[in-house]
């Protein structure tokens, strides 16, 4: 495999987008330990983006200055593995903190986007909660019983709490959450959220959460006619621990959900083994502990709190000195990388299936 460029890949650091919502905090920074960005009130980092117009860029080594876009167009078996061709960085990880409560939206599914949007894909994610205040909650999905007509006059009264699903939240969760499901969480709630590479989204709020301003009457019920014709009354995820194996002495790796679109994994290794990871696809690594070290082929260097670094599939595998807590987010070939470790490991394929609400999509 070779890409059209002068240079091979290597391990990529990415420039980040930061959006300083209304809903957000310093946790970020503070909490997580996130360096070099704004200290102000942060609600959001896109760890690694390849959304028109907000989309990533190299910033080290000689490919530097190259946008993701470019580099999945010169070098895509390299970087997505043996066979795989497309126009984008199909996965969007970021940060998000909720110091207050998320409007309630939803992002369509595939055919929804298409149908009724003109977009190529709609936005299926799922929420891995890093820290949550005692008694936090999350709303996803709309109560069993309630039809559409329904859902409209509350939707319009703000009346959330009597047609959507209020579920406890605690630290360590995960949620898988299709494209079409209503949903919001907050406040004081720390989530690594990974999902399809879309910006699309619809809201159900009297104001804007750019900067908490008022949506006129006019636009408001707009709004609402168009999330009406995304909303998916069936779907209920609920909130689920993930799936463990034991790797090696002190080292634990931990399925936090899976689907079609992206798989999301957590490692935490002691100061015995550490963390050896091998991969065919793309890897977007996180770090959600103490800073660590990095190996992989020539690449030796740290990786601090709160930082990523985009694995091509052309490395291999990894290696991560310990203590260590770190992420592994990317496009799963299911069967392969999912379904095979976890089957090895003993369970059945209904768990399994739970990583992904039971995987009723296909992309």
């Amino acid at each position: 495999m070779t890409g059209r460029g002068e240079a091979a890949l290597y391990p990529l650091r990415l420039s980040i987008t930061t959006k300083p919502l209304v809903f957000g905090g310093h946790a970020i920074s503070r909490r997580l330990g996130k360096p070099g960005i704004p200290d102000w009130s942060i609600a959001e980092t896109w760890e690694c983006s390849d959304v028109d117009g907000e989309g990533a860029q190299a910033t080290n080594g000689p490919l530097a200055g190259y946008s993701l876009r470019r580099l999945i167009s010169e070098y895509p078996e390299e970087l997505m593995g043996v066979g795989w061709s497309g126009d984008y960085f199909p996965v969007l990880t970021k940060f998000i903190d909720a110091a207050g409560t998320l409007p309630v939206h939803l992002h369509a599914d595939d055919a929804t986007a298409r149908r009724v949007e003109g977009q190529r894909n709609g936005k299926t994610e799922a929420w891995h909660i890093l820290a949550a205040a005692p008694g936090a909650t999350a709303l996803c999905g709309v109560v069993d019983g309630v039809d559409r007509e329904q859902l409209r006059r509350a939707l319009r009264a703000q009346d959330f709490d009597a047609v959507l699903r209020r579920l406890p939240v605690s630290a360590g969760q995960t949620i898988y959450v299709p494209g079409g499901t209503l949903h919001s969480f907050g406040p004081d709630t720390l989530i690594y959220e990974i999902e399809q590479t879309s910006d699309i989204q619809q809201h159900a709020m009297h104001w804007n959460m750019e900067d908490g301003s008022p949506v006129s009457d006019e636009q408001f019920d707009t709004n609402i006619d168009l999330l009406m014709q995304e909303v998916c009354l069936e779907h209920r995820p609920d909130f689920e621990p993930g799936l463990k194996i034991a790797v090696d002495d002190g080292v634990q790796r931990r399925f936090l959900c899976a689907g079609p679109y992206f798989a999301l994994e957590r490692w935490q290794a002691g100061t015995v083994r550490p963390v050896r990871h091998t991969f065919t696809t793309a890897q977007i690594l996180t770090n959600v502990g103490a800073p660590v070290r990095v190996r992989t082929g020539d690449f030796d260097e740290e990786l601090t709190s709160a930082q990523s670094l985009l694995l091509p599939a052309i490395c291999g595998q990894v290696e991560i000195a310990g203590p260590a807590d770190v992420l592994f987010g990317y496009l799963p070939d299911l069967a392969r990388d999912v379904d095979t470790p976890l089957r090895t490991a003993g369970y059945s394929q209904a768990l399994i299936a739970s990583l992904g609400a039971g995987r009723p999509e296909t992309p």
